[in-house]
């Protein structure tokens, strides 16, 4: 059929999700005319209709016939991971969830009867070699490997298969603190020490422990951890072990806000949202070697420091915020909702209207938007 082209492209996204591909598109300039979405999970589509309310809605993937859509442009797709990941039992196509792929390829053939030259984006997780060469033959395109902490504070490899030319985006050297809800949690660096308000209604000096339920509320789910010292062996800084939490080792890292984030997974199943350090840089001259105060050797550079009590103390109250501060070692907090929109470059409350167990699944599960802007926007679909 017949297309207007200046009232944009025709768009299917298949496993859509809450609709990153719409975020993606309208950041990199390129009007849409129709988007068809493609998705399974109620909440998901809630979210895609929040925010784009004009979106078609066409459900299960199993049922979608490029045959019955007007000519399409434009085909993105992120097909489930669970049977590639080496996280899973790689069970490849045998796992039916993965094996959907094969349903992206029937309707990436029916809309290239009407438009030959119809474009794709398909997304995935790193996999063995031998299932990404199965993809690849099938598609006739080799994936380009992508990080998405090249433009973001999340360490996210991904594959991205499509039938134009990309190259990798440039470094914006995004650290996990540049994220973080301000006041949240005053963290810098891996000292491992959480700074509380004191409450300075009260003259006396009180007891560390008293100040828990008092002044800066944005602390409320602060728990502690074991810190360890942090090795140079990746973007993510692991500086401590929850105590708080049972289960595989992986799930209580905690990480330093001077590094990346691990990628977001489903978070499925409790406590596995990333976690940060909640820690604010303390002290003065403080020599490398021992580790305490040297105020006098000049060679050293000071730094703004607060210096936590052994006695559970606070210090004596001045007028300096900075002063009333009361600190206690070795403690995390999971990351927020709105923290982790900002991992996948969304826009601040984009997966709000659900429960937080939804928004973290879609979150998850979701494409790190500003990959996706900059792979579209060598794709000549503006013009």
């Amino acid at each position: 059929m017949d297309k207007d082209n200046n009232l944009g492209i025709n768009v299917c996204a298949l496993f859509d999700g809450s609709s990153c591909g719409q975020v993606a598109l309208e950041r990199a300039g390129i009007k849409v005319n129709n988007y068809f979405a493609s998705e399974v999970d109620p909440w998901a589509e809630k979210i895609t209709l929040k925010n784009y309310p004009n979106t078609v809605c066409v459900g299960d993937v199993n049922f979608v016939s490029g045959i019955h859509l007007p000519d399409i442009d434009l085909i993105l797709a992120g097909s489930p991971c669970q049977g590639f990941s080496f996280a899973g039992k790689q069970l490849a196509f045998d796992d039916p969830r993965s094996a959907l792929f094969f349903e992206f390829l029937r309707v990436l053939d029916e809309c290239r009867r009407y438009n030959p030259n119809v474009k794709f984006l398909l997304e995935n997780v790193r996999m063995k070699q031998e299932y990404q060469d199965i993809i690849s033959d099938y598609l006739g395109v080799q994936p380009v490997a992508i990080n998405s902490s090249l433009v973001s504070a999340q360490n996210r490899y991904r594959l991205y298969w499509c039938n134009w030319d990309i190259t990798e985006p440039e470094d914006k050297g995004i650290l996990l603190k540049d994220v973080l809800v301000e006041g949240f949690g005053d963290s810098v660096g891996d000292q491992g020490t959480t700074v509380r308000r004191t409450n300075i209604d009260k003259s006396a000096c009180l007891l560390a422990r008293d100040y828990k339920g008092f002044g800066n509320q944005a602390m409320t789910g602060v728990r502690t951890c074991e810190l360890r010292e942090y090795k140079d062996e990746s973007d993510c800084h692991h500086v401590g072990t929850a105590l708080d939490i049972k289960g595989n080792e992986s799930i209580k890292r905690v990480y330093s806000d001077t590094g990346k984030s691990p990628a977001l997974t489903t978070m499925q199943g409790g406590h596995r949202e990333p976690k940060v350090l909640v820690a604010r840089m303390v002290g003065r001259r403080i020599n490398p070697d021992t580790g305490k105060r040297d105020d006098y050797n000049t060679d050293i550079t000071p730094k703004q420091r607060l210096e936590p009590r052994k006695d559970e103390k606070s210090g004596c109250l001045t007028t300096v915020e900075k002063d009333n501060l009361v600190v206690e070692k070795g403690t995390y907090r999971p990351l927020l909702p709105i923290e982790m929109e900002r991992l996948q470059t969304l826009p601040d409350n984009y997966t709000d209207g659900v429960s937080n167990t939804q928004r973290k699944k879609m979150l998850g599960n979701g494409w790190t938007v500003d990959v996706i802007v900059h792979i579209l926007k060598q794709g000549g679909l503006d013009a």
